[in-house]
């Protein structure tokens, strides 16, 4: 009977060890998977870096955005309300004569509030932004700038910001910001394609970074030659079109042009009013 009623406990025990083996295994499953979704949640959030600011001397708008110029926009709207001094717009070559940048002041002329004299175009061939960082940190050295922002889509903000702290030493030290555009929610990566296609993308573009910031050192800039930029408002003097570099007409020339396109408007207005009168008669 002994014998027996040991079997028995023993058969109990083993049971007791299997339920709670199968418990251990459960709850680490479940925690493995609710760690592994928060994980793949928060990683949306990664790619961005947002920096607070009151105001900055210089903002930068990197090539690249979307045809409803958001990021043109954002650099307007803080020259607007004065928390930015002046900007620097940035554009690659697309023909011959002309570059993005020309069309994106163009698009911000429009607005009828621009201030030339605080805008500036760099117009580049930069395959790269670490060619890009390279090509304008030493015009920024030279400015003896310390804060400079830098104006990207949200999933580039932070590879852009370590890229150009990494080339610049940080002096100056660059800043970047979400602007907020509805093109990437972070919070909701995995749940759009296009979305999911901007992760990947920006993922895989931050690893390539690391690596080839590996052979890019500060020191890269000593031997860049420091292009001369001129102001939107310098670059049309006396309120003229440079047809050959495709730069568009500065806000004052503009406003000429509508005026006499509405003084035309009203002469051939009255003409054709006067001469209906003298064919009645």
């Amino acid at each position: 009977m002994r014998i027996l009623d040991n079997l028995e406990l023993a058969k109990i025990q083993k049971k007791k060890k299997k339920k709670f083996l199968w418990f251990v295994v459960s709850a680490l499953a479940l925690f493995l998977f609710s760690f592994f979704s928060w994980i793949v949640w928060y990683s949306g959030y990664w790619l961005i870096q947002d920096d607070s600011f009151e105001h900055v001397s210089w903002v930068v708008v990197l090539d690249g955005q979307t045809s409803e110029m958001e990021r043109t926009d954002y650099a307007l709207k803080l020259l607007e309300q004065g928390k930015a001094d002046s900007a620097l717009i940035l554009g690659r070559r697309i023909f011959r004569d002309k570059n993005n940048a020309d069309f994106y002041v163009e698009d911000m002329a429009r607005t009828g509030t621009l201030d030339s004299s605080r805008v500036f175009l760099w117009r580049h061939n930069d395959p790269s932004t670490i060619e890009e960082a390279l090509s304008i940190i030493p015009w920024f050295k030279q400015k003896s700038e310390d804060t400079v922002l830098l104006i990207t889509s949200a999933p580039a903000t932070k590879r852009v910001g370590n890229i150009f702290n990494h080339i610049s030493n940080k002096n100056p030290v660059f800043i970047t910001t979400d602007i907020k555009h509805y093109t990437y929610n972070p919070s909701h990566w995995i749940q759009e394609r296009e979305i999911r296609k901007l992760w990947f993308r920006e993922m895989f573009a931050a690893i390539q970074a690391k690596w080839d910031l590996l052979w890019v050192s500060p020191e890269s800039i000593k031997d860049r030659s420091v292009r001369k930029v001129e102001s939107l408002r310098d670059e049309n003097k006396n309120a003229e079109i440079l047809l050959p570099q495709g730069i568009v007409e500065s806000v004052v020339h503009e406003s000429v042009i509508l005026d006499s396109m509405q003084t035309n408007k009203k002469d051939s207005v009255m003409t054709l009013s006067s001469e209906s009168i003298k064919e009645s008669l």
